[in-house]
């Protein structure tokens, strides 16, 4: 246990009298001393997970008691977070979109802009199923699974292929997986390197291909909570970042069924190019899409 946190509460514990109002009190207060970036918003996240108590559950049960137990989960993660180990990684899953993952450090922390990605491939599956058509759906590179799961949740026709070139990653996939329920008879997960990873007879037959894949240049700088803490395989992609990207661009094509669709997230600054090499490959349109935010995000292409 930390020993500051430890010294404070030692006597509340002996007495069983600490709750756990002053339980996030108290971290929240460690937290800003240490200068994390948004303290209150850890602070209960880590009171949330250690308590088992979320959202409006917890505001409830704010006065009730807390074990030693309990209390000693708490400190062992705030003692992570005060590292500068991600939030995310500390309390061990992250919501996105309908979904709550188990994210450790084998994978890339899902994101908001990657919610708004996932959302571009299930529009064209869903069109795709509104015709009566079961989509058949790939999702290279996937880490977390978060994207193909969320398609296959919210699209109940749907056959999905997850794959990664990593089998620790591919791990994650698979814990998050069995976390849909009935949604994962129609989830096929692979290991191999982008389309290598897909069964051969597949060619042609993809109505929807998505990636977030690695597509940061190997000399861009990326702030500590990201370089000193998620995997560089999941990161980084050559000179300029593009590496990976024309490799999706140029196999696609042969995967994706007639009027097919390419959906890839990236960095703004990479999708101008992007559209050139979907156009010269043969794609009928490519398009860039925007995050919330209004910076460039996304490529979908067409066959």
């Amino acid at each position: 246990m930390n020993p500051v946190l430890a010294k404070e509460l030692d006597g509340a514990m002996n007495d069983q009298t600490i709750t756990w109002q002053e339980l996030l009190a108290e971290t929240t207060q460690r937290l800003v001393e240490a200068g994390v970036d948004e303290p209150e918003i850890s602070a209960r996240r880590i009171v949330e997970e250690a308590s088992g108590w979320d959202g409006a559950d917890l505001g409830v049960h704010l006065g009730d008691l807390a074990t030693e137990g309990t209390v000693a989960h708490l400190d062992s993660m705030l003692s992570r977070r005060l590292t500068g180990e991600p939030l995310q990684y500390v309390v061990g899953r992250w919501a996105f979109r309908s979904l709550d993952l188990m994210v450790d450090a084998r994978v890339l922390i899902p994101r908001p802009e990657t919610e708004e990605v996932a959302g571009l491939a299930i529009a064209h599956a869903r069109r795709v199923a509104g015709t009566g058509i079961p989509p058949t759906v790939a999702d290279l590179g996937t880490g977390t699974g978060a994207i193909g799961l969320s398609i296959a949740t919210e699209i109940p026709q749907a056959t999905v292929y997850l794959t990664d070139a990593y089998e620790n990653a591919l791990a994650i996939a698979r814990a998050n997986t069995a976390g849909i329920g009935r949604h994962a008879v129609r989830v096929n997960i692979r290991h191999g390197s982008w389309f290598k990873a897909l069964p051969d007879d597949l060619r042609g037959s993809f109505h929807v291909i998505v990636s977030n894949p690695p597509y940061v240049a190997t000399t861009d700088s990326l702030p500590p909570v990201v370089a000193d803490w998620e995997p560089a395989t999941a990161l980084f992609a050559g000179d300029d970042g593009l590496v990976h990207l024309t490799t999706l661009v140029q196999e696609a094509p042969d995967w994706l069924a007639e009027s097919g669709v390419l959906v890839l997230e990236m960095a703004p600054g990479q999708t101008t190019k992007v559209v050139e090499m979907c156009l010269e490959r043969g794609f009928s349109s490519a398009e860039v899409h925007s995050d919330l935010s209004g910076t460039p995000r996304a490529v979908v292409a067409i066959q």
